[in-house]
């Protein structure tokens, strides 16, 4: 029989390996988070700034409602679609947006000769922009709740699975479309615009009617998708259901196709431009 420890007690080299990696990539997280608040004016303005056009819509619309899903009022429909538009803002256009120089700054060539894994750092990049969308979540819910008695999501599972697969795709976006901005100049009116163009078509600022021509071309879009999704969890609309799974499905597969994208056309260089 033997004296020595259990076997049951001495992990594995696969298991000591794996909690490794997740040290490391939890350090690299901390890392990232620290460089993002040595900007603290940029770090709040980014947080705060779709809390601020809550707060602007929400004061405007007073208690003007929304027949056609069931007389709510606006601010319902804009809480959860501002947290849509959180997550969209920090996975997408401040991910590709922060890619994209840190290409043309040969940051992204650097990092392939650190000791540390490149997909740990690369997985601390998307971490954190997905911890700055929560920050903006959390912030949109709670004004939401306290400021306007906004209610809900009145299913849990189904909200955070909607946020889940909204942070996942647009990271994935993000990524991709980072691949397509040829340089550093380029970045902030490429994304932004393209960004903002899509948002206002498909119903952030103002609610579009199902079946509209409007919607009709937004539903090509992922970003209507990810605002139904959020929202869906909201709407107390009797007959409705909490989970959006169509709207969901297009979201995945917009995040598949990007994914595919961003592995084929990714580069650790700057690009030379002549």
């Amino acid at each position: 029989m033997s004296t020595g420890p259990s076997a049951s007690l001495i992990p594995t080299t696969g298991s000591y390996r794996g909690f490794s990696d997740l040290k490391l990539v939890v350090r690299q997280v901390g890392f990232e988070q620290l460089t993002f608040w040595l900007n603290p004016i940029g770090a709040i303005f980014t947080i705060v700034f779709s809390l601020v056009f809550l707060v602007l819509l929400g004061s405007t619309a007073g208690n003007t409602t929304i027949s056609f899903y069931g007389n709510i009022k606006a601010i319902q429909y804009y809480v959860p679609g501002f947290v849509a538009y959180g997550i969209m803002a920090s996975c997408f256009n401040v991910l590709a947006i922060t890619l994209v120089n840190r290409r043309e700054m040969g940051l992204l060539k650097r990092i392939r000769l650190s000791p540390v894994p490149t997909w740990v750092l690369l997985a601390a990049i998307f971490l954190n922009s997905m911890i700055i969308a929560v920050m903006q979540m959390v912030l949109l819910l709670a004004v939401g709740r306290f400021g306007y008695g906004v209610h809900g999501p009145d299913n849990i599972p189904a909200f955070l699975l909607a946020v889940l697969v909204g942070m996942l795709a647009f990271t994935a976006m993000g990524v991709a479309i980072s691949t397509l901005v040829p340089n550093q100049d380029a970045a902030g009116p490429v994304v932004s615009i393209t960004f903002f163009i899509l948002v206002a078509l498909s119903g952030l600022w103002f609610a579009i009617p199902p079946g509209s021509v409007l919607a009709q071309i937004a539903d090509y879009f992922p970003i209507r998708h990810l605002i139904l999704s959020i929202f869906a969890p909201f709407n107390t609309e009797p007959g409705t259901s909490p989970w959006a799974w169509h709207d969901l499905e297009v979201i995945a597969i917009w995040g598949v196709v990007s994914a595919v994208v961003a592995l084929r056309r990714w580069e650790w260089a700057p690009r030379r431009t002549k």
